[in-house]
């Protein structure tokens, strides 16, 4: 196994933030794509380069009228860059749906425009799958939705102005989904030369963290703004290709780049004792040959591998010998310890579904490649109704906490909108004494031991009119509206899942059978309170002790990942060396990416679980490859697991 010396000056990339400064030269700026690996501070090179160019062209900015522009992944990442440069007005820190959206919202005829070109093809993209497909069930489900896309295309010229939430769902016929309103940002700066130059001269340097999993769309469109001006604008891209796990991303980001691209490289890694970076670099290295180092003043660190059988039936049972092992290996009793201090990570997510006890509801939705996303960072509108709004009431109604029901009513029902008092004119009280009667109604489906389904929540939310309901649910609505003769939906509810295949379709009729009681697990797993964790929802974070589980058996989407052929049980298939010989991204690489995020996540200690029936050949492929030593595999048979 190769060995990694420490490197005696922490401070080794200290230059490459120097070099990024003079990229961001607004006399001169240039383009740059910064590689750096997990734990090497590419946040913190971000900040630094931004403070150095406020101290330098402050004055200049104010005089122009001109910000720096920043793109971070999660809103929490804006919050700590922002808190890091005391929110200084020059630079202007977001996400990516809420800084395309500053840029296009304005444009209202140019966006009219984009939706009567794009509408009529959603239509007729949707009309071909009735003629040709054979799902009759779905087929009044596809009706539903060429009606409300054909009402929507017929109400544009009524809009005057639209509207869009970064953060959270769009209703109404002005509103424009996550979805579309990426494309048309990304449509307007590839195509209209007057947008570009009106972003250009209000963004001269524009910084993407994380870029290798933003939208393939629009580093694109960014790539051509560069390209047209790149005498007066820099784009910086910060980032690291091993870590694209978003299939939004755009692959080979930091290939083939323009001639005139610096491509500065981070090799010190702060995060990871020295034989977790062994570990992560002998993974890496059959994608690429970027190589990181330890800091001096690194404890080595532990890393095993446990391979189980994989008919194991007690899987806790199991998980529960391998952290005893762990605190006896490590003398670090905190792997013991009750208060969480093991993060949990599942490769796949339905290993921490099925634990938890929300596989039925996630299942369907994983299926379908236009929800997954949504659903893995808890966005899609369509089980955002259930999770943020009929939880949290059904929640407070256990403890007896009206003011809490109340508080989200007033916040999020149309019942109690300025809009329904107005209606109402000297019979307001009325309103709030309709709007008691759907909350009781709603929470007795819970009366007793019921336990509803999501369906039967739906459709009790769409006869009160309690809470708009999105457009991807409106389909599955089979109960009118009280006082109203049809269920009608006041425009589009473009969403993040706004895709109305059979495919998805089948994937929410699915989901709707399915327990109301899975929303509450999974809303812990996805917000990250859980003991388990997600790639995405781990994503940037750090644990002192980590536990990373495999088990293809177990898991699903086996044509995405297959930890059984990088960890050598399964060989690769026909399918695997052709694509690798064209090129293209294949489950090995997914799977090794994958792989390399979980692992890079610990500080101290990492256990690694494997199910498997072949547990020799994993040991063989692991030694061979120089991932472990002979004394950091263990294959553990049933009679270890059972014994106290």
């Amino acid at each position: 196994m190769e060995h990694i010396a420490l490197v005696d000056n922490n401070n080794i990339d200290e230059h490459v933030d120097n070099e990024i400064s003079e990229y961001l030269s607004l006399d001169n700026p240039k383009s740059f794509f910064l590689f750096a690996g997990a734990g090497s501070g590419k946040t913190r090179s971000l900040v630094k380069a931004l403070k150095q160019l406020r101290e330098s062209s402050a004055k200049h900015l104010r005089l122009h009228g001109q910000k720096i522009g920043v793109i971070t992944y999660t809103n929490n990442a804006c919050d700590e860059i922002k808190g890091r440069l005391d929110f200084d007005p020059l630079i202007e820190v977001a996400t990516i749906h809420s800084f395309v959206w500053s840029l296009i919202s304005g444009f209202n005829s140019d966006i009219k425009e984009w939706l009567k070109t794009n509408l009529p093809i959603e239509i007729a993209n949707i009309e071909v799958e009735q003629r040709n497909s054979k799902a009759v069930k779905m087929a009044q489900k596809r009706k539903k939705s060429i009606e409300r896309k054909q009402k929507r295309l017929a109400d544009l010229n009524d809009v005057k102005k639209f509207k869009y939430n970064p953060s959270g769902d769009n209703y109404g016929r002005d509103s424009l989904n996550h979805t579309e309103m990426i494309r048309i940002g990304a449509d307007f700066l590839m195509q209209k030369p007057l947008m570009q130059r009106i972003f250009v001269n209000k963004y001269p340097i524009l910084l993407i963290d994380e870029s290798q999993d933003t939208n393939k769309l629009l580093i694109d469109a960014f790539f051509e703004v560069q390209h047209q001006h790149k005498d007066r604008f820099a784009l910086g891209l910060f980032g690291d290709t091993m870590q694209r796990i978003y299939g939004e991303g755009k692959e080979n980001l930091g290939q083939n780049l323009p001639a005139d691209w610096a491509t500065p490289a981070k090799i010190m890694n702060h995060r990871c004792p020295p034989r977790i970076i062994e570990l992560i670099n002998k993974i890496r290295s059959d994608v690429d040959d970027l190589k990181q180092q330890p800091r001096n003043d690194a404890e080595k660190g532990f890393a095993r591998l446990f391979i189980l059988p994989i008919d194991t039936i007690d899987k806790h049972k199991a998980e529960s010998k391998v952290i005893e092992l762990m605190a006896n290996v490590t003398d670090d009793l905190l792997w013991h310890s009750p208060g969480g201090e093991v993060k949990t990570l599942t490769l796949e997510h339905h290993m921490a579904a099925r634990r938890l006890g929300f596989l039925q509801m996630f299942e369907p939705l994983y299926k379908n490649e236009k929800l997954k996303t949504g659903l893995l960072d808890g966005t899609l509108p369509g089980v955002r109704l259930f999770s943020q709004l009929v939880l949290p009431i059904v929640e407070a109604n256990k403890k007896n906490d009206k003011f809490s029901i109340m508080s989200i009513l007033r916040k999020n029902s149309p019942l109690l909108s300025k809009a329904a008092f107005k209606d109402r004119g000297n019979e307001q009280l009325n309103q709030i004494k309709i709007t008691m009667d759907a909350i009781a109604k709603l929470l007795t489906l819970w009366k007793g031991n019921n336990e509803p389904c999501f369906l039967d929540v739906l459709n009790c939310i769409a006869e009160w009119g309690l809470f708009e309901i999105p457009d991807s649910l409106q389909p599955f609505v089979s109960i009118k509206k009280i006082g109203q003769e049809t269920t009608e939906m006041n425009g589009e509810n473009p969403s993040l899942d706004d895709n109305n295949s059979d495919s998805a379709l089948e994937a929410w009729d699915n989901f709707l059978l399915t327990p109301f009681e899975q929303i509450k697990p999974y809303a812990v797993y996805i917000s990250g309170q859980s003991q388990f964790g997600t790639h995405h929802g781990v994503k940037g974070l750090e644990f002192p002790r980590v536990m990373i589980i495999i088990d293809d058996n177990e898991a699903r989407g086996k044509s995405l990942f297959s930890y059984d052929k990088i960890l050598g049980s399964k060989d690769k298939t026909a399918t695997d060396m052709q694509n690798e010989k064209e090129g293209k991204d294949t489950s090995i690489k997914r799977t090794l990416r994958l792989f390399y995020v979980t692992c890079s996540r610990t500080e101290k200690s990492l256990a690694i679980i494997v199910y498997s029936d072949s547990p020799e050949k994993i040991r063989n492929r692991v030694l061979s490859k120089g991932w472990f030593k002979e004394s950091e595999v263990e294959i553990l048979t049933k009679k270890a697991i059972l014994l106290e």
